[in-house]
């Protein structure tokens, strides 16, 4: 009778323990008896049998044997043919297939190889021999299996390894309360943005954005309001940005910096405004502040054609000028640094 066939989970987890799975596809019911006599008291074996040829292959397929003992000599489809079959599927073609045969012949020996064979046995062979020769071919599958699983694994594994390293350079270029990029992701990408433009003759401005009065609003409200003043100003930067390499950063505390690759001045001093106007219609409460009764910003804004006499340091240093002018000149407003 034949053993009924294990789901593909426990085949798996009868390969990754060394089990060895003999199918035998032979039409003669007392051929499967007496192999099944000889492998029953193995406890590492498992035993199953087709007796119809036209059911081998499906049988093949769901079972993934260690091993296939097969018949030569069966009604409708010859054994070579049936071998043919197994080489042809990808999941078959590796499993070690042995001839069952009623002749020494070595004629049926040669085409039993040339057709996909890896030993040939005159049947019956006695049972050490057949133990001998099903443990020798299924050890040597099995361990091709568990060599492919590791290689598997190891690809599995470094492409999640690669997956999360991007994922903790995201995290780590991001600042974690607002969501915008944090003061290493600016220094990193002005250095790059400054050698670009550089190449390209081309302008870089930097705006130096400064919450008013910040200290005030989060001694008055409390951290929770002063954290969402601080993701509200974010979200504003940020909705001004209009191309892809603009970048608004958190600089540290409640000062921001936005860069805009390729914005003359002009066009900087535009984008300041937008910002400084649109967190001031914001309205949010700062009662009792130097600086008016809602949440405000200054602006410094300083523009550079990048060029070999000078560096991203100078760039930083007039944005912090001009934003000093803009807090001394009353707060809430946007100052460019001068030349």
């Amino acid at each position: 009778m034949q053993e009924p066939l294990q789901t593909s989970a426990a085949a798996d987890h009868a390969i990754t323990n060394f089990k060895v799975r003999v199918l035998l596809v032979d039409d003669q019911l007392i051929i499967v008896e007496a192999v099944r006599r000889m492998l029953d008291t193995q406890d590492d074996i498992e035993f199953h049998y087709v007796s119809d040829a036209a059911t081998a292959l499906e049988t093949a397929l769901q079972l993934q044997p260690t091993v296939i003992l097969q018949d030569l000599v069966m009604p409708e489809v010859d054994g070579f043919a049936l071998i043919q079959q197994y080489r042809r599927q990808p999941a078959l073609e590796s499993v070690p297939v042995i001839v069952l045969s009623a002749r020494e012949d070595p004629k049926l020996k040669a085409h039993s190889f040339a057709v996909g064979a890896n030993d040939y046995v005159v049947k019956l062979p006695d049972q050490v021999e057949l133990l001998a020769r099903v443990r020798y071919h299924s050890s040597g599958h099995i361990s091709r299996l568990q060599r492919d699983e590791a290689f598997r694994f190891l690809r599995e594994s470094q492409k999640r390894l690669a997956e999360a390293n991007i994922e903790l350079q995201k995290l780590a270029a991001l600042d974690p309360l607002t969501g915008i990029a944090n003061r290493r992701r600016f220094d990193e990408v002005i250095q790059l943005e400054w050698q670009r433009l550089q190449r390209e003759r081309r302008p870089l401005s930097l705006l130096m954005c400064d919450i008013d009065c910040f200290k005030h609003h989060n001694d008055t409200f409390g951290h929770l309001a002063g954290d969402m003043c601080l993701k509200k100003t974010a979200a504003v930067l940020t909705e001004h940005l209009k191309r892809p390499a603009d970048l608004a950063v958190r600089y540290g505390g409640e000062e921001f910096a936005i860069m805009l690759p390729g914005t003359d001045s002009e066009g900087a001093m535009k984008v300041a405004e937008a910002c400084r106007a649109h967190l001031e219609v914001l309205a949010i409460d700062n009662k009792g502040a130097a600086s008016g009764d809602v949440v405000t910003m200054s602006v410094g804004v300083a523009t550079m054609v990048p060029g070999p006499g000078a560096s991203t340091n100078d760039l930083i240093a007039r944005a912090d000028r001009a934003l000093y002018a803009a807090k001394a000149g009353g707060r809430n407003r946007v100052c460019r640094a001068e030349g």
